[in-house]
């Protein structure tokens, strides 16, 4: 994501209270903000660790570390708490419903509708938002709020500090002008995502993960079951949050029947609507915007096809009859108005459930594909073998189920998908397992078919696989497209209770390295982690950050006691300003002990890979081996890039040294980071201003 600011650390000092005037006039920002950017400029900031904000001078909680960027910084805006929009804010008004949800100024529909669809369950919603928060009780101008990231909730706290224009809010609100929660859940998530900046368009499905737990599959309508309503009735009493989209023309403009093109609504229910005469399957769809209904039949303000429901069972449908963005249609207008449905499994292991939903058992499986080990790619290559294999059981036969079949859920995902930058394509194959050992050895796979696999290798952060198989065993192959790529990865495993899927020890590959200590080769040329915090405290400054001079002197260090002695003679401040800024969220060029450790997990990444790549270990890559080390990082380029790598970052022997790989992984990692940060629909094409533009390459 673009995290863009008007200030940055490095020069002749921080400027003092008064030179706020030099960055921002009173048109940007409000009286609060403007103590917040003056105590920015000062360096008043708050040590790394625990916290990530302090007390203002009005003695309530400022967020430091939230990421400002110029949709944030237009003409007109000003940050202000709640308490100085209305007289008495409230965190929730009457409960938090699918309702209270207004789209400001940012192409957001996409998390909006999530949002909406976690608002029909109260327990998910308690998960993101701990009860207990108010504006009045033990209120000090902070919020928190959890969010679900690789298997773990994290927490997220933030301030109460809202963009406004006109003393209104400029993103997203309730229609009650006195209740924030949706606001302030809006604004956690884009500190989790990196600023508002980075919620302007999106996937719902990923949202709904982050806000749940569970896993998204995105379906074409079209390809549904011809028994849609009994197909949604078995998803939505699995527990599943529904979005749905058309997709086929101009952003956000409606068609004659009043749907919007390229615009995320959640799918809230499916009933089977008893009429005079006979009934009638009809879908409930909510537009996030609370505006802007379908105008077709059984529309809520024009539908004559009402007029055959007795009151009674209108009541009993929640229907109101005004234009609050929430709207019933037939489901065979919806086949025809929408295309594609993103679809939220939901597991047990989230709060409990009213006795009509049966959630799926999740199993989670940590793993990791390490080049030369466990990364062994696709099918294609003899060295599939490689990637870890889990075994698979399944016993417990779908209930109702003529076929006796046992249903399922797979989903892999990358870890640290976009904070790395990188696009590996990924996929899933099931084998059946051998009948006398635990794992399939290439001799068994060239012999065998897969019984079910992703259709293809897909770079999005989680692939999906939903299906059905006769009881027992099997073995799951999670995969890269190509390999030796190195990479982190989650495996949940969605079955009925009773089903199981556990790791599967297999023996090492004969042919590549098999000592332990040789799996990760910068254990000889970095130091350790406990080492790396004492080498960071001993070189940042004193308020816990470290600056690119400090890094400098850090790496100096580090690289002089390493098998890579003498390479620091490469090392340049360019390249440690470059580092710095890969990994900066505030637009300040430092890090804290957080950021710094990122860096450090994706210098350890790098490292093993040029030690790999280095064959003849001459602390350099020659020009030919950059381009498999460079896919070995993800990174795929072409030969007019790789012409460009020759003259910009070889050495004049035509070799890379490795300070000069970290500079390349880095500089490639953060722009191909960025232009997805833009192109969020992955059509290999974005539009900048100018603007936009010298935001993104002069802070790079």
């Amino acid at each position: 994501m673009i995290k863009s600011s008007s200030v940055s650390s490095e020069g002749a000092g921080p400027p003092l209270e008064d030179d706020v005037d030099s960055v921002c006039s009173d048109e940007l920002l409000g009286s609060q903000s403007r103590r917040w950017l003056a105590d920015l400029l000062s360096g008043d900031m708050p040590p790394e660790g625990g916290d990530v904000g302090t007390v203002g001078r009005d003695g309530l909680f400022v967020d430091y570390h939230f990421p400002l960027g110029e949709l944030e910084m237009h003409s007109g805006v000003q940050w202000k708490r709640p308490k100085e929009l209305c007289s008495s804010p409230q965190f929730i008004v009457k409960g938090a419903t699918r309702l209270d949800i207004r789209q400001g100024k940012l192409n957001d529909c996409w998390l909006l509708s999530a949002i909406a669809s976690l608002a029909m369950h109260s327990s998910l919603l308690i998960k993101v938002m701990p009860p207990g928060q108010s504006f009045q009780d033990g209120y000090n101008g902070s919020f928190t709020f959890r969010f679900w990231q690789y298997g773990l909730w994290e927490e997220v706290r933030i301030d109460d500090l809202l963009p406004t224009r006109d003393n209104k809010l400029l993103f997203l609100s309730s229609p009650d002008k006195q209740e924030f929660w949706s606001s302030l859940l809006e604004k956690a998530y884009a500190k989790l995502k990196g600023g508002y900046r980075s919620l302007d368009m999106g996937f719902p499905h990923e949202a709904m993960v982050d806000m749940t737990g569970g896993v998204a599959e995105v379906l074409k309508i079209a390809s549904l079951p011809r028994d849609l309503p009994t197909f949604l009735r078995y998803l939505l009493s699995k527990g599943a949050l529904i979005n749905c989209f058309n997709c086929q023309g101009p952003l956000e403009k409606r068609n004659e029947l009043g749907i919007m093109y390229r615009h995320a609504y959640s799918l809230t229910a499916v009933e089977k609507v008893k009429m005079t005469h006979g009934t009638k399957d009809l879908v409930r769809i909510l537009n996030p915007w609370g505006k802007t209904e379908w105008l077709g039949a059984w529309s809520d303000v024009t539908g004559p096809e009402w007029e055959k429901v007795s009151a009674k069972e209108q009541k009993r449908l929640q229907r109101v009859r005004r234009e609050d963005g929430e709207f019933w249609m037939s489901v065979s207008d919806f086949r025809q108005q929408f295309e594609l449905m993103e679809v939220c499994h939901l597991t047990s292991s989230l709060p409990k459930w009213g006795s009509s939903v049966l959630p799926w058992s999740c199993i989670m499986l940590h793993g990791n594909w390490v080049p030369s080990i466990t990364a062994g790619g696709s099918p294609l290559g003899a060295s599939f073998w490689w990637n870890p294999q889990f075994h698979f059981d399944l016993s417990e036969v779908d209930g109702g189920n003529d076929k006796k079949t046992c249903s399922f859920v797979l989903a892999l995902m990358q870890k640290h998908h976009r904070r790395r930058g990188i696009d590996m394509a990924i996929a899933l194959h099931i084998y059946p397992v051998h009948p006398t050992k635990p794992y399939l050895s290439l001799e068994d796979l060239k012999a065998l078919r897969p019984v079910l696999c992703t259709p293809h290798y897909s770079s999005r952060r989680e692939v999906v696989l939903r299906g059905s198989l006769p009881p027992g065993s099997y073995i799951i192959i999670p995969s890269t497209i190509e390999p030796n790529q190195q990479g982190a990865f989650l495996l949940r495993v969605l079955t009925e209770q009773g089903n199981a899927a556990t790791p599967v020890q297999k023996p090492a590959p004969q042919d590549v390295l098999l000592k332990a200590e040789l799996s990760y080769p910068h254990e000889a040329a970095l130091p350790s982690p406990r080492s790396t915090r004492r080498l960071f405290d001993r070189h940042c400054n004193k308020k816990g950050f470290c600056k690119p001079a400090h890094l400098h002197s850090l790496l100096t260090e580090v690289i002089q006691g390493g098998v890579l002695a003498g390479s620091e003679k490469n090392l340049a401040l360019e390249h440690c300003k470059s580092l710095v800024v890969l990994m900066d969220t505030q637009g300040i060029a430092q890090l804290n002990w957080h950021e710094f450790h990122s860096l450090w997990e994706k210098i350890k990444r790098w490292t093993d890979i040029f030690l790999v790549f280095d064959k003849n270990k001459t602390r350099r890559l020659e020009y030919q081996e950059v381009t498999p080390a460079l896919k070995a990082a993800g990174i795929t380029v072409d030969d007019l890039v790789m012409q460009l790598v020759g003259l910009r970052y070889t050495e004049p022997d035509m070799t890379i040294s490795y300070p000069g790989f970290l500079y390349l992984v880095m500089k490639l990692e953060s722009m191909i980071h960025k232009f997805q940060a833009y192109d969020v629909a992955g059509m290999e094409t974005i539009t900048v201003s100018y603007r936009q533009w010298l935001h993104m390459t002069m802070y790079n």
